[in-house]
């Protein structure tokens, strides 16, 4: 009933702000159109412009629609330029929940006032979003400080969208060609996890402070400091700081900012995260961005808000390096067979069919500025290839492919000249000679020592066990095989008799009825008989 009850909450929100009217013509199905027509809630609809329609029945929906707004507005490649202008506020200008709420709930996890906690705390939000809103304060060491805390009663909220979601999910793998190869129940379930987690503002933390380590340096990104006395699961205090939002171009040109090495440190920040450390910063949408201009020839991002993080493991770190390697050395061939060795593709794949279709997709977007290239378009080649081949969906990927939007969307911004492919190159070069050099070969055997030498002294009893094992199953399988013969052998011994007794039958009424007039004329029920015993003995038990 919940799911019912969603999706009429959906009609409404689609019908009240003639969301219709946004899908192109080509997409609009004569039936979808006369469907969406009838809506009843169209009557009383908003007569706005068409992006800030949008994002209010974005913002209407919940927070599940609201990330997905935050993605698209990164996008402005793909939407009109008045549709990314309003979702581009869906980034931080979500409107707030009531103060009172945000500090009773904040008084509730420390346990204590927020005067006793702080030696100030503005009740005026500093910025809402769509999971949480943040206040600004001053701890009592006179530490500028931002206080999180999670909107009431969200987690409800999301979980209906996502069981609405896995509904429509199950509905697309069983009933769609492309259902079960786009996975989608698993993508849903991966996303569900993912945005629960959000709500555990103590994850978040762990993850800034993994972050914050990993580029401890401070070169490339600085990400604040955790204050953990002050953080609980519906609660965060973190360090305020101080930057330009990344969206901001007008100051960061005014501040004179080499926007061109801001472009390619973020395309640098996104492959570190990815290879070197295997833990990226997967919500990197302009709202959690920001710059430290301090040194405009040297500028530095700020990332903010690591409640998403996504990692790889080292067999997909390995083959989607080779693969994009191989992708901007136009390696066709190679993309191919790597794509059939990691099973991307099934086994059976025809190399060849599949080289010519990729070769097909990546040339027209080589050797060409970033501002030429349109990811979207190549995103639809690529499904289309996809459904060729029996491509499936890589759910581990997911969060990857949907970061890689965020920072083509923010390279657009910030640098439109900017060569994604020049600047990647060298990066993935760089990384897998680093993997096999052999400084990484003594590292990773430094590493693994102690618990070979740990285990040296048992290896002559588990090679012992290991054979032991092999012959215990050899013979187990020679008994099953012997006792596989002995029932083939009982059931043609069957068959015989039955075969047998079936051939006495027919001979029997072949000897009393000399001919088929006499058997339907002198003794139709006997013979009948005769022959229906004879089928019955010999139906169920014939050889195969």
């Amino acid at each position: 009933m919940s799911r019912l009850a969603r999706f009429l909450e959906i009609s409404r929100v689609v019908g009240r702000y003639r969301l219709d009217e946004l899908l192109p013509e080509q997409a609009r199905h004569p039936i979808l159109g006369l469907v969406l027509r009838l809506n009843p809630w169209r009557m009383n609809s908003e007569n706005g412009p068409r992006g800030e329609r949008l994002r209010a029945a974005l913002e209407d929906l919940g927070p599940v629609f609201v990330k997905f707004g935050q993605m698209l507005s990164t996008r402005r490649d793909l939407l009109p330029a008045d549709i990314a202008d309003e979702l581009a506020k869906l980034q931080d200008q979500v409107p707030p929940f009531p103060s009172e709420e945000a500090v009773a709930r904040i008084e509730e996890a420390l346990g204590e006032s927020v005067d006793t906690c702080f030696a100030r705390f503005d009740r005026q939000p500093m910025a809402s979003a769509s999971v949480a809103q943040v206040h600004s304060a001053r701890t009592r060491e006179d530490r500028e400080v931002v206080v999180k805390v999670i909107r009431p009663g969200i987690e409800a909220v999301i979980r209906k969208d996502m069981a609405l979601l896995a509904f429509l999910a199950q509905l697309l793998e069983r009933w769609f060609r492309d259902g079960r190869r786009l996975r989608p129940v698993e993508v849903v379930r991966d996303y569900r996890q993912t945005i629960l987690d959000e709500l555990d503002l103590g994850r978040e933390a762990a993850n800034a402070s993994q972050l914050r380590r990993n580029f401890s340096d401070g070169g490339l990104v600085y990400v604040p400091e955790v204050f953990w006395d002050y953080t609980r699961r519906n609660v965060m205090v973190m360090e305020r700081i101080r930057g330009i939002p990344v969206t901001d171009l007008d100051t960061l040109r005014a501040k004179d900012v080499d926007l061109k090495i801001l472009g390619e440190r973020g395309v640098e920040i996104f492959f570190t995260q990815v290879f070197r450390d295997s833990f990226f910063h997967a919500d990197m949408h302009p709202g959690n961005i920001f710059v430290d201009a301090t040194d405009p020839k040297d500028p530095r991002y700020i990332a903010i808000d690591c409640a998403i993080i996504g990692s790889l493991s080292e067999s997909d770190q390995y083959y989607l390096a080779r693969n994009l390697l191989a992708i901007f050395r136009r390696d066709y061939h190679e993309v191919a067979q790597l794509h059939v060795e990691c099973g991307w593709v099934p086994a059976d794949t025809r190399v060849q069919d599949f080289e010519s279709a990729m070769r097909a997709v990546c040339e027209p977007v080589f050797e060409r500025p970033i501002a030429e290239i349109s990811f979207g378009q190549l995103l639809v080649y690529l499904f289309r290839t996809a459904a060729r081949f029996d491509m499936e969906v890589q759910p581990s990927l997911v969060l990857l492919q949907k970061t890689l939007l965020n920072i083509e969307g923010l390279g657009r911004q910030l640098y439109p000249q900017l060569n994604l492919w020049d600047t990647a190159m060298p990066f993935l070069e760089r990384w897998l000679t680093e993997r096999y050099s052999p400084q990484t070969l003594v590292r990773k055997l430094q590493h693994h020592a102690p618990s070979w030498l740990e285990q040296l002294p048992q290896l002559p009893e588990v090679v012992m066990e290991n054979l032991q094992g092999q012959r215990d199953r050899q013979q187990r399988a020679e008994r099953e095989l012997l006792a596989l013969r002995r029932e083939q052998k009982q059931r043609q011994s069957q068959a015989r008799r039955r075969y047998g007794a079936a051939m006495i039958c027919v001979l029997a009424a072949g000897a009393a009825l000399p001919s088929l007039r006499d058997l339907l004329q002198q003794a139709p029920t006997v013979s009948w008989l005769l022959l229906a015993i004879a089928a019955g003995l010999a139906w169920p038990g014939q050889p195969t």
